[in-house]
């Protein structure tokens, strides 16, 4: 695939704010679940140019570019892959959702296989017949698996959260949802479509949530974290005015970000940061390293789901995917995987004490049985001229 020129850039953010917009996504209201096939074609090298990747933190393990006959394939916004990084469960803001399995050569993706696709529904069951209803942005696992397992699905436009079986190859109907932040009655078009759950920390379990835009009127991002089923606020910096537009635990209790920028002037651009374990808390302030940020020069689209697991050797492995808009001519549907590497021992910096765990009870809103989980997440942000590629 040829590098996108800035005239494509723009030629696309038009067609995604143009009338016509609303009919490129499908109308998958109350389709039957199928089977689909998923053709890959390999990403070589993440620099367009064939350069290697030269960064202490991250090692391009491979890249594909995803495609389908079903024309229900597009728009995904969310992902989850199990610990082993093979099983995955997508989500899609056209109201779709897919599992399948990621296939690999030694470390290198080449393949998504046993695909299945449904839509997702109401708690009685049927259909999601207003798009407003359909518009899912993230999804991240409570518990178990994408084979079997309990998921939060997060919900833009009619802003909420959802808590949905994993079971069969599939996605059943939400069990309950959860309790939205106050402040997403201001959100309008800087919600939050970024959803985790900490992985480790004196607050595993716990679930967070970003604002996609610092709300109006602020400077910084906002996040929340869930303390006994209510939303508490902690702030994140902002960077030069990218658009967080997803989230992935580490085992230490860190969180990996993804952040968006698209301007007329500058295209499109994209960086994957890390936020420190010890300002993801209640009234905490969230600093992070910047990882990667890359331009149209390297293979990037509109990247707007990250997902985190495990390689064989046990290193750290990150798994990023782009919302394609349906805008087939235009962009692609990517999946991009790189390993983290320990950060070189010149640049650590002294060890902090460990905090103490604050004496909280984590609860799955939603989940049968104990839980170690606390339920809850957030809403996102509806599209406009900028949204596809950034405000």
């Amino acid at each position: 695939m040829r590098a996108w020129s800035f005239s494509a850039v723009a030629v696309a953010a038009l067609v995604a704010v143009s009338p016509a917009w609303a009919q490129l996504k499908p109308d998958t209201a109350g389709i039957p679940t199928q089977d689909i096939e998923v053709r890959a074609t390999p990403i070589a090298s993440f620099a367009r140019s064939g350069k290697p990747l030269d960064n202490p933190r991250l090692e391009w393990r491979g890249g594909l570019v995803l495609t389908s006959p079903s024309d229900k394939f597009g728009g995904w916004s969310g992902l989850a892959l199990g610990a082993d990084g093979k099983s995955l469960v997508a989500v899609s803001d056209s109201g779709v959702w897919m599992t399948g399995e990621i296939a690999y050569d030694g470390t290198r993706p080449i393949a998504v296989r046993s695909a299945r696709l449904g839509s997702l529904q109401t708690a009685s069951g049927k259909p999601l017949t207003r798009q407003r209803d359909r518009d899912a942005e993230a999804v991240t696992l409570a518990s178990g698996t994408p084979k079997k397992g309990t998921a939060y699905i997060a919900f833009e436009q009619n802003d909420r959260i959802g808590v949905f079986a994993l079971e069969k190859g599939g996605l059943g109907k939400p069990t309950s949802y959860v309790t939205m932040p106050k402040e997403a009655a201001r959100m309008r078009l800087d919600g939050i479509e970024s959803v985790t759950v900490l992985a480790g920390g004196p607050r595993k379990g716990a679930l967070i949530a970003f604002a996609e835009n610092p709300l109006r009127g602020e400077k910084t991002h906002r996040g929340w974290i869930w303390v006994s089923g209510e939303p508490r606020g902690f702030s994140v910096a902002d960077i030069g005015r990218f658009s967080i537009t997803d989230a992935a635990g580490l085992p230490d209790g860190s969180v990996l970000i993804v952040e968006r920028f698209f301007r007329w002037t500058e295209g499109l651009k994209i960086r994957l940061r890390h936020l420190a374990a010890d300002g993801i808390k209640p009234g905490g302030i969230a600093k992070g390293e910047i990882l990667l940020e890359a331009d149209t020069g390297s293979e990037i689209d509109n990247l707007e789901a990250l997902a985190v697991s495990q390689g064989e050797r046990g290193e750290t492995v990150i798994t990023l995917m782009s919302d394609d808009n349906f805008n087939r001519f235009l962009q692609r549907t990517v999946l991009l995987q790189f390993t983290l590497k320990n950060k070189p021992a010149a640049a650590a910096g002294p060890s902090k004490k460990t905090e103490k765990a604050e004496n909280v009870r984590w609860v799955c809103a939603g989940c049968s049985g104990a839980q170690p989980y606390i339920g809850v997440p957030m809403t996102s942000v509806q599209k406009d001229l900028n949204s596809v590629f950034g405000s």
